[in-house]
């Protein structure tokens, strides 16, 4: 007899198919002398459409809401039935004993296998291949210790309930939404309050009011202070009449000179920065090369299932925990190549020392933090995009395990006409992990901070003077500057903000915040992602620059949508109870009965709902399916003409942003569909046609070739029907613009 393995995903049905030696190509799967591999494409079994349950649903009418099936059914997914109906056909198999699911190993993974196995009637006992990590060691591994599959009941359980409670709500509040409105209008436990929460923040940047602020700059002997008020210890103030005397009062005085008054020198140690989640380094990825949370996604599940160079990217830890230590020195030397070798080789020859900072079992729960895997390293085959993801993993990796940062802070205090001034400077002593990993991401970075202090700190060097010494004043200055308003939201601090939204709850209820920051935020690792790709692709948002903004869609969704759906509390709450479930201390049945009396509330709510929603985006423009005016619409990286009637879905690209730098400026170019040809636009005013583009880039060198463009042109077409976040730089794969 023998063992069927289900994957995810081909590529590593492949790779475990080639570590249990099953060489024979079957319908749909791999197949030796012990085991048969076969894999899904992702979910090949989904939730049915409300039409599947009763033909009234398949015309959207208010009077047949809500919907509220007894017993959810699956269906096969079109698209993929062909490999769905070879994986039932391995599943009975008469020589197939067991079914080892070995899907990703979290919530959804399990939800990936659970689900085909229930819709084909499958009932052979199961197993579960639980692992990091897809390199042929962990792989080996993860089969010496395979799980009794019926210990991740309870995990499935918690899936599905969220995956049906998701659809309960979700269906019938977009349903209810449209047919009031007669506009096509989402909702969503997690969607709308992200939309809330932007909201919010351009709520604070219009009612903020500047206010300007004042310093005084000093230099003394070719050093730079900064005034310090005596009570406060600030370098600003809002009282301009009274650093105005201090400052005409020095320049008054004869042969002003600065008194030091104090010299300190103290010894500052940084630690290194915690190893990547998937939040953290989808943020910083964002912040350092403008990669959306999706892109950054898709860039770490190549790395972790094709290059199996890195360790499972949907985690929400970063921590490892003590039984990944061992292995530490083996992820060593598979990154000592290239130009991680000068830090690698050191810290290869030295004890590792894996403390608290990194390794702690009890802050790790499906998976532990992203680290390289022990597989050997091939650079020259990465993109570009790869390596640059990469390279933020293996230096944090790197930085970890090196010494801390060590440097000697100086301050030198001075007084004159009875006012005290400060000088700071820095001076490293051991660059530590810092040699390794400059910069990265910070949470300050995504925080409307003001500059404390006027002078630049750590960027001088002082030189050695004693208490006691005067110093020639040589310049003072009175400096002004305003208060800023609290920033817009990139993709970079939506993801910080949906992580942990408790300052956007309007309850001040501790419990329901510490729920909040226990169960996640909003959404999970693995769906923020998605969550932001179908707010720009629903065109309730949009980007300006990097900075988002609500589109009038959006606003006035969040005026008509139920007011519960805007609040973080809500996920907040099913969180907690879909971490019961998993847990076994809440049965799946009595969260759904909950959430089926949630539904038909909401869409009462909408029903009885007194506003109203007006198109202001409406062009003189016929839809040429329909008739009725189209709508113009910005996508997240194209503007866009759509027909209002949800069931005529006529899309129309006007302009798409590109990865094709601008020749005077080097800014990315904008190509404009034109009714002769397509022309690139920048915004320094410089324009190209394609065909001349073309040209120019074939004279450069840069390899762009006719059929290039068709290919890239035929994928926009198809593009602008399908969806329209796909990024330009997917569509050029492999073709540099970048010059």
């Amino acid at each position: 007899m023998k063992s069927l393995v289900l994957a995810e995903k081909p590529s590593v049905g492949r790779d475990i198919a080639r570590v249990l030696q099953c060489h024979q190509k079957t319908n749909g799967a791999l197949e030796g002398s012990r085991y048969v591999v076969t894999w899904a494409l992702g979910h090949l079994v989904t939730l049915a459409d409300p039409e599947a349950y009763d033909k009234k649903y398949e015309k959207w009418d208010m009077s047949t809401l809500p919907m509220i099936p007894d017993q959810q059914k699956l269906v096969v997914i079109p698209q993929t039935g062909k490999q769905y109906q070879a994986v039932k056909n391995q599943l009975f198999r008469n020589d197939v004993n067991e079914v080892i699911i070995a899907t990703d190993a979290g919530r959804e993974g399990e939800l990936v296998a659970r689900w085909i196995l229930e819709k084909s009637g499958c009932r052979k006992p199961i197993r579960r291949l639980w692992i990091s990590s897809v390199t042929d060691k962990a792989i080996r591994e993860g089969f010496a210790a395979l799980k009794n599959g019926r210990e991740y009941d309870n995990l499935y359980r918690a899936a599905a309930a969220r995956a049906e409670a998701d659809w309960l709500v979700g269906m019938n509040g977009t349903r209810a939404l449209t047919c009031k409105y007669n506009a096509q209008l989402s909702c969503g436990r997690v969607q709308t309050p992200t939309l809330s929460m932007i909201q919010k923040r351009e709520e604070e940047i219009r009612q903020f009011v500047p206010k300007e602020y004042y310093g005084i700059s000093l230099e003394a002997d070719g050093i730079r202070f900064a005034w310090k008020d005596q009570k406060s210890g600030s370098s600003r103030s809002f009282h301009k009449e009274h650093l105005q005397e201090i400052v005409e009062k020095i320049r008054n005085s004869t042969n002003p000179s600065l008194e030091i008054v104090s010299v300190s020198r103290r010894k500052k140690i940084v630690s290194p920065p915690g190893l990547y989640d998937l939040t953290t380094l989808q943020r910083e990825a964002s912040q350092r090369f403008g990669f959306s949370p999706k892109e950054t996604l898709d860039i770490m599940q190549r790395l972790y299932e094709n290059h199996k160079v890195l360790t499972y990217p949907r985690t929400d830890s970063r921590y490892i925990t003590k039984d990944v230590v061992p292995t530490l020195k083996e992820r060593l030397q598979a990154v000592s190549v290239g130009p991680y070798r000068g830090f690698a080789g050191p810290l290869l020859k030295k004890t590792i020392r894996a403390d608290k900072r990194f390794v702690d079992d009890s802050k790790v729960s499906d998976h532990h933090a992203i680290i390289p895997t022990e597989e050997f390293v091939r650079l020259d085959q990465m993109t570009n995009e790869e390596r640059k993801i990469y390279d933020l993993v293996v230096r944090r990796f790197l930085s970890v395990l090196s010494d801390n940062a060590e440097y000697e802070e100086a301050q030198i205090e001075g007084r004159t006409c009875g006012t005290s001034f400060i000088a700071r400077g820095q001076i490293i002593r051991n660059p530590g992990w810092q040699a390794v990993c400059t910069g990265g991401y910070s949470i300050d970075d995504d925080e409307e901070k003001e500059e404390e202090d006027w002078h630049e700190k750590g960027t001088q060097s002082l030189p050695d003077l004693r208490q006691g010494q005067k110093i020639h004043i040589r310049n003072v200055s009175l400096r002004s500057a305003k208060t800023s308003p609290p920033k817009r939201f990139t993709e970079a601090s939506l993801l910080a903000a949906m992580e942990n939204p408790v300052k956007y709850m309007e309850t001040r209820d501790r419990l329901a915040a510490r729920t909040l920051g226990e169960t996640g935020g909003l959404g999970t690792v693995a769906t923020r992602a998605d969550i932001i790709e179908k707010l720009f692709g629903s065109f309730l948002m949009e980007k300006k620059g990097n900075e988002i903004y609500l589109t009038a869609k959006g606003k006035q969704l969040l005026n008509l949508v139920p007011e519960d759906l805007r609040k973080p509390d809500l996920t907040a709450a099913w969180e907690m109870k879909l971490s019961d479930i998993a847990g076994g201390r809440l049965k799946q049945q009595t969260f759904i009965t909950e959430i089926k009396n949630y539904t038909r509330e909401i869409v009462d709510e909408i029903r009885a709902g007194e506003g109203t929603y007006h198109h202001e985006n409406l062009t003189n423009k016929n839809c040429p399916r329909c008739g009725r005016r189209l709508l113009a619409v910005n996508g997240k990286n194209s503007r866009m003409l759509v027909c209002q009637d949800r069931e005529c879905g006529y899309r129309e690209t006007l302009a798409r942003v590109t990865n094709a730098r601008c020749p005077n400026c080097h800014k990315k170019m904008e190509l404009v569909t034109g009714a002769k040809e397509d022309t690139f636009y920048c915004s320094c005013g410089y324009k190209e046609r394609l065909s001349a583009f073309q040209a120019r880039r074939e004279k450069e060198g840069a390899g762009v070739k006719k059929a290039d463009v068709q290919k890239y042109l035929k994928k926009q077409q198809a593009e602008a029907r399908e969806s329209v976040n796909n990024a330009f730089a997917q569509a050029l794969s492999g073709i540099r613009l970048d010059k």
